[in-house]
């Protein structure tokens, strides 16, 4: 131990106490206020201090029919069966509602409205923030702008559509809504209006092919008539059928009288001789009706009756199928013009576009909670982590 010259030990002096530094200087170095609170009192300042309001616009609607149980009273009684059931029950959204759902919500809806209201201004106003606004006006980068302003959803059970409309002005939140529903409206007119011309076109087509096929049938047998010389082939083969069925009755009647006479006139007797000679040209009569019922006679003039009547017949049933088919086209094409009558599809405005008064967005509570918990998370995730690499390391 070193001493002085008087012998006292001699000290050394002391290292001086650390001076301790303040609360806040020791919080601002901590990496958890650095990554989740200093972001959330940004997103705080933003949402409180800079972000505009926004106002929304709602609208409800139905797509329904006339033919169907629909409009604004199926969908109330819609979402009555809903809330008895626990929203269980009432029904599977129609392909039309479906088809209105995805237009409102495509770049043909976003043109369609940007020419009647410049979306591009309407979301550029002055009072809008720099972060909430539009920036840019391309087609594509304005529809992924608009599909986050606007939203279209579905309810499956009551079939009902909701539109809701955000914007920094409540007269544009509800001007916009008013036109994508007059769109809405015009794409179900025009979808009722193909559906109809399509089913009436069907029904057209299969009329004017029972039209035609009746004007060739009756045009074959017109022909048939002018070839054979015959206006009525079933009427002169029953009047030869009948002609035939007179000669053997009095050929029958003739022979019959014959042999009465032969029992009590001699053989030379002129009467009876009269009837051998009538017998005989019966029988010859209805050997040349059955000759030219059955064979065709020389060098091809005329045909047989039988050939002719088959003939004749098959005309007559292809005419007979022809009108009936014509007939049942007939009823088709009325049927079909009743049914588009009445599937007619319509738009049925269950709650108009509002005029908003008070902003519900942005979310600032919502928002910078989420932002919060979200950074919390994540930082958790990372420290964890770290911890495990260190652990493994060591």
């Amino acid at each position: 131990m070193l001493s002085e010259p008087s012998g006292r030990p001699l000290s050394l002096p002391e290292d001086p106490e650390p001076v301790p530094r303040p609360w806040y200087a020791r919080f601002w170095q901590r990496p958890f206020f650095l990554l989740v609170i200093l972001p959330s009192l940004i997103a705080s300042f933003y949402f409180y201090a800079i972000a505009a309001p926004q106002y929304v616009s709602e609208a409800r609607f139905v797509v329904s029919s006339r033919g169907s149980d629909g409009g604004a009273q199926a969908a109330m009684r819609g979402m009555a069966a809903a809330s008895a059931f626990g929203g269980l029950g009432g029904g599977m959204a129609s392909s039309e509602t479906n088809s209105v759902r995805d237009f409102l919500t495509s770049l043909d809806a976003v043109m369609d409205a940007h020419g009647k209201l410049d979306l591009v201004s309407l979301w550029q106003r002055p009072e809008a923030d720099l972060l909430a606004q539009l920036w840019y006006s391309e087609p594509e980068l304005l529809t992924q702008f608009y599909n986050k302003m606007v939203t279209v959803s579905l309810d499956p059970a009551t079939n009902v559509t909701t539109l809701r409309i955000r914007s920094f002005r409540p007269e544009d939140s509800k001007a916009l809504a008013e036109t994508l529903l007059a769109s809405a409206e015009a794409l179900v007119n025009r979808l009722s209006e193909r559906s109809r011309n399509e089913t009436l076109r069907v029904a057209r087509q299969e009329m004017e092919l029972a039209e035609q096929r009746v004007q060739e049938s009756r045009a074959a047998l017109m022909r048939f008539r002018e070839q054979e010389r015959e206006l009525d082939s079933a009427g002169a083969v029953q009047a030869a059928v009948t002609l035939r069925g007179q000669l053997e009755t009095a050929l029958a009647q003739a022979r019959a009288e014959l042999t009465e006479r032969l029992k009590f006139m001699r053989p030379d007797n002129l009467a009876l001789q009269a009837t051998r000679n009538r017998i005989e040209a019966l029988e010859r009569q209805i050997a040349a009706e059955r000759t030219r019922h059955t064979e065709t006679s020389a060098g091809g003039e005329g045909a047989v009756l039988a050939r002719q009547l088959a003939a004749y017949e098959r005309l007559m049933l292809e005419r007979e199928f022809a009108d009936k088919q014509f007939a049942s086209a007939t009823a088709s094409l009325e049927t079909a013009r009743l049914e588009a009558q009445r599937q007619q599809l319509f738009l049925s405005r269950i709650v108009e576009p509002n005029l908003p008064v008070y902003p519900l967005y942005p979310r600032k509570l919502v928002s910078i909670a989420s932002i919060f918990v979200g950074l919390a998370i994540a930082y958790g995730i990372g420290w964890l982590l770290i911890v495990g690499m260190r652990e493994h390391a060591a």
